[in-house]
């Protein structure tokens, strides 16, 4: 499976959580999606329970999860998050 997700989007839904989560630390937290940086500020962490993303330099990205399904899960959460708020 390809992922393939727009930098806009990304940037969007990090924006998101951050203007309307709950802050824990560092970190942010809306609707179970948990959004950080790097110290430096210039990779972006978004990730819940299952999936994993790290978004950085040249809008390279990175995702870490076990199965389709929680890539699924995780996708239909960040449309929510970008819908929603």
């Amino acid at each position: 499976m390809k992922n393939e997700l727009d930098s806009r989007f990304l940037l969007s839904v990090f924006e998101k959580v951050r203007q309307n989560g709950d802050k824990d630390g560092e970190a942010h937290i809306l609707e179970g999606v948990k959004a950080y940086t790097d110290f430096d500020g210039y990779t972006l962490f978004i990730e819940d329970a299952l999936v994993k993303l790290s978004f950085g330099f040249h809008n390279q990205y990175h995702f870490d999860y076990e199965s389709a399904s929680h890539y699924e899960a995780f996708e239909k959460k960040l449309k929510n998050i970008v819908n929603q708020y």
